[in-house]
């Protein structure tokens, strides 16, 4: 695992810091999505957080700073909800119950998958690569979901299958958030969910 990416502070208290930089991180979701990364800058995510420039700096050292606190709060929140929904009993239903789940927690943070993953290029090198292995975190859930339906019976898959089908899970998920300007004209989030299961349920031969 890839050795967290250390965000420097000049503020001590820890509860203040989880404040500060949790208004930080949605003030930053906002503008990022609405101009860009590069044409957000610090004194805007400051306005909009509802405090001053040099405030924002007690908190931050750089602009990619907050990029990288967006990015890893995400991950953190899905990865939280995801962690609550392991395939206990290693069945289709499981897997099923975990795909659905999954694709609430899009729905409820699209806006902020967009901007992680349309911005995410501009992080420094150290603190992309630890970004990127959260997101292979998130995979290995759906993983071992499916080597639990495969050490239940109920999946015939080769490894390399395993793996694909994995990967697949976790991004035809996000296709919700990426296309929802085409999607939502013409399906609810049940309507997708349930055609995207049948789909991918079909791949593996079931």
């Amino acid at each position: 695992m890839e050795k967290k990416h250390e965000v420097k502070t000049s503020v001590k208290d820890e509860n203040l810091i989880e404040k500060r930089r949790h208004q930080m991180i949605r003030a930053a979701v906002t503008l990022f999505k609405e101009k860009g990364f590069h044409r957000a800058t610090t004194r805007e995510i400051a306005k909009e957080a509802g405090f001053s420039i040099g405030t924002l700096y007690e908190y931050i050292r750089t602009k990619e700073d907050v990029l990288y606190l967006v990015c890893d709060s995400i991950y953190n929140e899905v990865h939280d909800k995801l962690s609550q929904i392991t395939a206990q009993n290693g069945t289709i239903e499981d897997l099923k119950t975990a795909i659905r789940h999954y694709y609430r927690v899009i729905d409820d943070m699209q806006d902020e998958f967009v901007v992680m993953y349309q911005e995410s290029k501009s992080l420094p090198k150290g603190a992309l690569e630890y970004v990127l292995n959260k997101e292979l975190e998130m995979i290995n859930i759906f993983r071992k979901i499916l080597v639990d339906c495969i050490q239940n019976g109920e999946l015939e898959l080769t490894e390399a299958q395993l793996n694909l089908y994995a990967h697949t899970l976790v991004v035809q998920g996000q296709m919700w958030a990426f296309r929802r300007w085409a999607l939502r004209k013409e399906y609810t989030l049940e309507q997708f969910t349930e055609l995207q299961i049948e789909f991918v349920l079909n791949g593996m031969g079931k």
